[in-house]
């Protein structure tokens, strides 16, 4: 989907984080409260997605992961077209579903 000249993206945020002290437990829920009030949604554990607008749109919220992160464990990014997006095979058991829509996008006048 192009939005004025821009393409919307999704960020996928997938992370790896030790939990045994409590110190990594708090960092991992501080890390995961950041980029759930940032919009992102959980598609699988550890797997949290983000629909955007566009690519700069994308490069602010991944800013806003960078800020997030814990002083240990593993985060991966990566951003894809509304388009790739798309092609993503979901499958439920041995069923097939379609991939999760792209979210509307409000309209201003």
């Amino acid at each position: 989907m192009i939005f004025g000249g821009m393409r919307s993206m999704w960020l996928i945020a997938m992370f790896d984080m030790p939990t045994e002290t409590k110190i990594q437990r708090d960092d991992y829920v501080r890390f995961r409260k950041g980029i759930m009030k940032d919009g992102f949604s959980m598609m699988q554990y550890s797997v949290y997605i983000r629909h955007c607008a566009s690519e700069e749109n994308a490069a602010v919220h991944h800013q806003r992961i960078r800020a997030c992160l814990a002083p240990e464990g593993e985060v991966r990014v990566l951003a894809i077209t509304d388009k790739q997006f798309g092609r993503m095979q979901v499958f439920v058991g041995k069923k097939r579903r379609p991939a999760p829509s792209a979210p509307t996008q409000i309209e201003l006048f």
